[in-house]
Order: C-alpha cells, then sequence, then structure tokens
C-alpha cells in the first residue's frame, strides 16, 4: 500500500483527487499500486503529519497561504527525503515553476485542471522511481562491502621447517608472536 499526502488549500480541488486516487487504477507497466490517501488544507498540518507518519509520494498545490508548494516541499524532502515530491499548479509561468522544481529535487509538475490519466500516470511513475531509487540503493550498500557475502576467510598457516625436515604449520598469530603474553 502506498500512501499518498495531498496538500492544496482548495477543500474541492482535495476531495476531487481524494475520489479520482480511491478509484483510478495507478499502474506502471505490470506494477499496480493500491492507494492510501491522506489530505491537508494546509501545509502547516500536512508538514506536522509528516513527522509523525510515512509517505511515499507528496501531491502538493504550489500557490497556498503561508509557503508556495515548492517551499513546501523542499521542507518535506528534509523530513522524509524518500518521499516522490510532486507540483501540482494552475499558474501560467510553467518556466518559473519548472525552475523551482529542478532546485528543489521534485519529481515533476502537473497542471490544473489535471487530465485524470496522466494524473495516475505520472503519480505511478513517481512511485516506480522512489521505488528503483530505493532498490539501487540497497543493492550499491550490499556492493560497497563486497566481503559481506563472501566466504569466510581461510586461516593463513605460516610454514617452518622443524630440526628433522619435517613441516611445522603455523597459524598467522602464533608465527607473529601475536598470541604471546
Amino acid at each position: 500500500m502506498s500512501r499518498i499526502m495531498i496538500v492544496d488549500d482548495e477543500q474541492g480541488v482535495l476531495n476531487a483527487l481524494r475520489r479520482l486516487l480511491s478509484r483510478a487504477p495507478c499502474a506502471y507497466g505490470r506494477l499496480v499500486y493500491a492507494l492510501e490517501v491522506e489530505t491537508f488544507d494546509s501545509p502547516l498540518a500536512a508538514l506536522d503529519r509528516a513527522r509523525a507518519a510515512p509517505f511515499d509520494l507528496v501531491l502538493s498545490d504550489y500557490h497556498m497561504p503561508r509557503m508556495n508548494g515548492v517551499e513546501f516541499l523542499g521542507q518535506i524532502g528534509e523530513i522524509q527525503p524518500d518521499a516522490a515530491r510532486m507540483v501540482l499548479s494552475g499558474c501560467s509561468d510553467i518556466n518559473l515553476i519548472n525552475q523551482s522544481i529542478h532546485g528543489a529535487d521534485i519529481f515533476g509538475m502537473l497542471p490544473k485542471p489535471w487530465n485524470d490519466y496522466f494524473l495516475m500516470s505520472m503519480i505511478a511513475q513517481a512511485l516506480n522511481h522512489r521505488d528503483l531509487v530505493l532498490e539501487n540503493r540497497a543493492l550499491a550498500g550490499k556492493a560497497a562491502d563486497p566481503r559481506a557475502e563472501a566466504e569466510p576467510a581461510i586461516p593463513v598457516a605460516a610454514v617452518q621447517w622443524g630440526p628433522d625436515g619435517s613441516m611445522v604449520f603455523e597459524d598467522e598469530a602464533s608465527a607473529t608472536g601475536a598470541n604471546k603474553t
């Protein structure tokens, strides 16, 4: 179950998005995401909730009282760096929003009014991207320490010749005097 936070100061938009996300399939290729949606009409209330519960994706309106959506999503990124973040905006200055988005590590922007299919597709892509980033991070952690899954080391032995010409094997610690007290 993917947890989605939606933040918009317009209750009608929140209701429409909640309805859409509860009814429409959210799929990316063969992956189908079941969604659990929480909505907030205040970015401050949403920040409080983000401190208490994890979210997989946060979708925020751009124009809101007290802070814009990019500022809000920047703060969400500090609280929950693994959450995918997207902006929803009816703003006509797309270039301004795009510049803001690139500086705040935001996955993408959705227009208002939105196309239901496009919105669901973008949400699925953002969730898939998040999953891949987390999987790559986990794999990189394993690759960083190749000894984590390696066979146990075979003890090193020193070979000495005995007075009678026989071979005497000593473990590395004995040979270096590490066991002497």
